[in-house]
């Protein structure tokens, strides 16, 4: 073995361990009101009861759920980041349990707008986060506007919720329909699962998923994987009401206990990503590679 080929074995084996294990979830829905930023909450916080260091980013631009629901006002946003010069750490806002989240604010609407430079600087800055965190949870707009697209393309693992509304489920299916059409989309690199929100029960959420499943898998030539259900369950609205998650202030509630279910369920089955997408600067690159 030459020297050079030695030194090219070592850069390979450090450029190894770099590799960050991050891993990034998008949660999602057709339309909004369907309990998307409810759910993002309770999954990081049965992460964080499970041992996992928890940063959700609201990429829900104009609607501060996440800030309402946690009941803290975060004082800088990722705009901030990417125009007034604050560095990561000052945009993090530390919720209950030590969840920290990362409001989007106005930033998430111009990141379609961004030149070469602002993007190289948002994925270094961002990419911090590997070192911060376990999980990273996306909480992005409802609906098919192009900054919801944008974040859902790239990302390796997606979460939709839906409800048995037939507005819910058609807006389901044109989310992802639109998706679909993407020219950057690849689903064999995007995992997607659904979970049924606000069922009466178990066969009324298993009947919601065949019949979304059947028309995703038919036409789109998309598997979805069923995560399972969220009961109608009034300690939800309850917490709502006082601005805290039900998994904090009704750890014996229904909707707990399957949030416990659905976020150990996550954890014991971990998605196979491919190297270079891997990660929150995996998927950064992912997202604003068209524009590099």
């Amino acid at each position: 073995m030459d020297q050079a080929e030695n030194l090219r074995n070592i850069i390979k084996k450090q450029n190894q361990k770099n590799i960050s294990n991050a891993r990034v979830i998008a949660v999602t829905s057709g339309k909004g009101g369907v309990g998307k930023s409810s759910i993002s909450i309770n999954l990081a916080l049965q992460f964080r009861k499970l041992g996992k260091k928890v940063i959700i980013l609201d990429a829900d631009f104009g609607l501060a759920n996440i800030e309402v629901m946690f009941g803290v006002i975060p004082k800088y946003n990722l705009s901030d980041l990417m125009f007034k010069g604050k560095e990561l750490k000052e945009i993090i806002t530390e919720g209950p349990e030590g969840v920290g989240f990362i409001s989007g604010g106005s930033g998430i609407a111009k990141l379609v707008n961004l030149d070469k430079e602002q993007i190289r600087r948002l994925v270094g800055k961002l990419s911090e986060l590997e070192g911060l965190a376990d999980i990273i949870i996306i909480d992005t707009g409802a609906g098919i506007s192009p900054s919801v697209m944008e974040f859902l393309m790239a990302c390796p693992e997606m979460i939709l919720v839906t409800t048995p509304e037939p507005t819910s489920i058609t807006d389901a299916y044109a989310l992802l329909k639109a998706l679909s059409m993407c020219d950057r989309f690849k689903k064999e690199y995007t995992k997607i699962k659904m979970i049924a929100n606000r069922v009466s029960g178990p066969q009324e959420g298993q009947n919601l998923y065949e019949k979304l499943s059947m028309v995703v898998s038919k036409f789109l030539q998309i598997d979805m994987e069923y995560l399972g259900i969220i009961p109608q369950d009034s300690s939800i609205t309850k917490a709502v009401m006082k601005q805290k998650p039900v998994s904090l202030i009704y750890p014996s509630a229904p909707s707990t206990k399957r949030l416990e279910q659905i976020a150990a369920h996550l954890e014991n089955n971990q998605v196979s990503i491919p190297i270079q997408r891997r990660g929150i600067r995996g998927y950064l690159r992912t997202v604003f590679e068209h524009k590099l």
